[in-house]
């Protein structure tokens, strides 16, 4: 990992001129009060997401994967359980980073341009946005990111890379960034593996969810301590393809094999334990698509596969673990505010053919016959494990019924935050930005750069944190569309779709959406309906 330390990378304006020194710079112009003599008082922000994780995966949301440092922040912290994500990688980083829903963002669907030119469809973060590290830094935090960008276009095989730097994180207002602006690839060779403005190569030994972790620590370990910083931790585990450390995909090599019928019973019981869910929850029908494990003709490659998503976050919690001590060493964990959540539900896609979009595999393809794991390979671990992932939800990431955008969400504060709290409160990534601006003390611009800034979309929740239950305030309406997917809440009334046709659920009596009332409450849903338009014309959704 240290062969690309911060020591020898050079910004854009030259060798003189460190990334922490642009940082300073910016706060300068941009008038900050803030002076790097004055004792931090303000929190420091950690804010961590997985890729693709199950609602149920981790220890504390139900699951047998040893997540041992997840669980300790939540037994620390506080545990959400309607807290939602925007259903997909790229709509929930554009959402998270900037407050707004994806398409206000220019990220309705993915990274690729619009051939039509729509405006949010852009293909990457446009100028009416501003990014949370840009208005923390105006407030006189450090900023730094670790990990997947992806909100703005690049493919391995474009010529000319750099045509899109202004959407890159240096551009954005990190200070300092390690990462990759793709979406998926090798956790061995990753594609788009960048230091700060440029491109470099992945070192012996390279494993990327510990490299992400390395420098989440490094920029911890250099931060300066008088001042507060932003941490962005953007792991790609456990995304696809199935790679891990061997070491690790042995820990689990007996783990799966009574299958993924006896995983949902047994995280359900779990869940209900721990009082993430309660009884109004039933489990969900296996998926139509998915077969009883009886009848899988395939059941040690099966049991394999979850072996090494399970190694995949096992992996990251072991760097959460590194990272909590980094902060501990700094002698700041506890005014720092630790986030961590999942972009969006358990993944069933199933990845085809040795040359994929993301480099050539010599063994990839989701089969049988080859059990991933190795850098040579790339899979998926299919609908049937991600449906245990989504334990009791139905559906899965991209979609916007449950299972496709709740996330598990633990904070952990300790100056502010009582331990041991499950909240139920009804949160979504649009609000990360107006808590992060509160708690910063943060102005929110109006413009920037002589561009009218699009209004947050998000309700702070500081009162939460704080304990001020009865001055948090909720929302009345939260919104949904990613490839006409569509959802729409109102309280505990939840509109849905499925590309076509509506469906109405009580989340309040029927949580894990089995009972459709559209027909009962024909009303209701034509209400819901409308609303959901108004919004769509309002935030460029087409």
């Amino acid at each position: 990992m240290k062969k690309y330390s911060n020591s020898n990378c050079t910004s854009i304006l030259g060798p003189k001129f460190s990334s922490l020194s642009l940082g300073i710079c910016a706060l300068a112009l941009a008038g900050c009060n803030t002076s790097v003599d004055e004792k931090v008082s303000t929190p420091n922000i950690v804010l961590i997401m997985a890729d693709d994780l199950g609602y149920s995966d981790i220890g504390c949301y139900g699951g047998e994967i040893p997540t041992p440092n997840l669980d300790k922040l939540a037994e620390k912290g506080m545990r959400f359980t309607q807290f939602y994500n925007a259903s997909r990688c790229v709509p929930t980083r554009a959402s998270l980073l900037t407050g707004l829903y994806a398409h206000q963002a220019g990220l309705g669907e993915m990274v690729n341009p619009d051939p039509q030119q729509r405006p949010g469809y852009i293909g990457r973060l446009n100028e009416s946005c501003v990014s949370i590290a840009e208005v923390l830094r105006s407030a006189g935090y450090q900023t730094f990111m670790s990990g997947k960008w992806h909100v703005t276009h690049y493919d391995y095989r474009d010529p000319e890379p750099t045509l899109h730097r202004p959407s890159w994180p240096l551009q954005r207002g990190f200070d300092r960034f390690f990462g990759t602006l793709s979406g998926a690839g090798s956790f061995f060779t990753p594609a788009s593996l960048m230091l700060q403005n440029e491109f470099i190569e992945p070192w012996d030994d390279f494993y990327y969810t510990e490299a992400i972790t390395d420098y989440a620590v490094e920029f911890i370990d250099d931060a300066e301590k008088d001042r507060p910083f932003l941490l962005y931790i953007s792991h790609v585990a456990p995304h696809w393809p199935l790679h891990a450390r061997q070491e690790h995909i042995d820990m689990f090599t007996n783990s799966y094999y009574g299958g993924w019928d006896e995983l949902r019973e047994n995280r359900h019981s779990r869940m209900k334990e721990l009082g993430i869910i309660d009884e109004r929850f039933e489990l969900s029908p296996r998926d139509e698509s998915v077969s009883s494990w009886e009848d899988s003709p395939h059941k040690e490659w099966e049991a394999h596969r979850m072996a090494v998503y399970a190694a995949q976050v096992y992996s990251m919690d072991l760097g959460i673990g590194k990272v909590i001590e980094a902060l501990e060493r700094k002698g700041v964990l506890d005014n720092t505010l630790i986030l961590f959540l999942s972009d969006n539900g358990a993944c069933a896609e199933v990845i085809q053919g040795r040359d994929t979009r993301h480099g050539f595999f010599e063994r990839g393809g989701t089969n049988p016959e080859i059990f991933p794991g190795a850098p040579d390979t790339y899979a998926a671990y299919g609908m049937a494990w991600a449906n245990a992932g989504n334990t009791p939800y139905r559906r899965f990431k991209k979609w916007t019924h449950e299972g496709g955008i709740i996330t598990p969400l633990i904070a952990h504060w300790p100056q502010q935050i009582k331990p041991g709290q499950i909240t139920a409160h009804v949160g979504h990534v649009i609000d990360f930005m107006p808590t992060f601006v509160e708690l910063a003390g943060a102005t929110y611009p109006d413009s920037l750069k002589d561009k009218a800034i699009t209004p947050m979309e998000g309700v702070s929740f500081m009162n939460l944190l704080k304990g001020e239950l009865q001055k948090q305030k909720t929302h009345q309406n939260l919104f949904w569309e990613h490839f006409g997917h569509k959802a729409v809440r109102q309280e505990n009334w939840k509109l849905v779709s499925k590309k076509e046709g509506w469906e109405l659920y009580d989340l309040d009596k029927d949580p894990v959406e089995l009972h459709n009332l559209v027909e009962t409450y024909p009303e209701k849903a034509a209400e819901l309906t409308e609303l959901w338009k108004q919004w769509a014309q309002r935030a460029m959704v087409e």
